[in-house]
Order: structure tokens, then sequence, then C-alpha cells
């Protein structure tokens, strides 16, 4: 049985790990690089993955050892800050370890002025 007295939760401030110290002290990468829906995997070599990993980025390469995750999805499940997960996805990255899949880019928009003018053909013809 529990002691009343003693809290039933665990503290997390105890566990509580600062952002610089898991990026240790590495920069956002530039703005393109990671979107929240830039797709990543693990790099198929896994004899080569080096054992000087932190813990965090091998949490992360397990986790895209299966598939593609996005960016989004990593940081959910690795509980981690966006910002943070950007840093180790572009650390593992530049190390050869992940495949990035960049989202694809938004459709151009068509001419306005070219609707009109097939709306007005079409008016145009007889019935």
């Amino acid at each position: 049985m529990t002691d009343p007295a003693e809290p039933e939760f665990v503290s997390e401030a105890g566990e509580l790990v600062r952002p610089y110290v898991i990026t240790r002290g590495r920069d956002l990468p530039h703005e393109g690089a990671f979107a929240l829906i830039t797709l990543v995997t693990a790099a198929s070599d896994e004899q080569q993955r080096p054992q000087r990993l932190s813990p965090e980025e091998q949490q992360i390469l397990e986790m895209c050892s299966s598939g593609y995750l996005s960016v989004a999805e990593v940081a959910a499940h690795s509980q981690l800050p966006l910002g943070v997960v950007k840093v180790l996805l572009s650390s593992l990255a530049e190390g050869g370890h992940l495949v990035t899949r960049a989202p694809v880019p938004s459709a151009r928009l068509a001419n306005k002025a070219l609707y009109q003018e097939v709306l007005d053909g079409l008016k145009a013809l007889p019935v």
C-alpha cells in the first residue's frame, strides 16, 4: 500500500533536460530544411551507424527504421519540442543516417484570365 502522505505521481522536474543540452548547442536548420510534413526514414546501412549517438538520436533512428514518418510525427512520438527534433534530424541527415523526402510543392494557381476566356468561349458556343 502507498502512504497517503506521499504524492502518487512522479515529478517530471527531475527528468527535465534543457533543449540546448539535447541539441549540444546547435542551431535550428535553415527555414525550408524540415517542414512539418517533410518525411524522414532511416538510411538502409544499419551496420554503419555510429555508436556515439545521443539517446534521443538513437530513439529517432529506431522510430524511423520502420518506414517514413513526418517531422511532426517524430516530434509527437519522441515527446520532444519541434525545434529540438528539427536540430536532431538535421544532424542525422548530415551524417547520412536519415533519408529525407521534401513535401510536394503546392500546385501553381492557374491564370484567372485564362479561365474567363474559356468560360466566355463556352458561352459563345451555339446550343
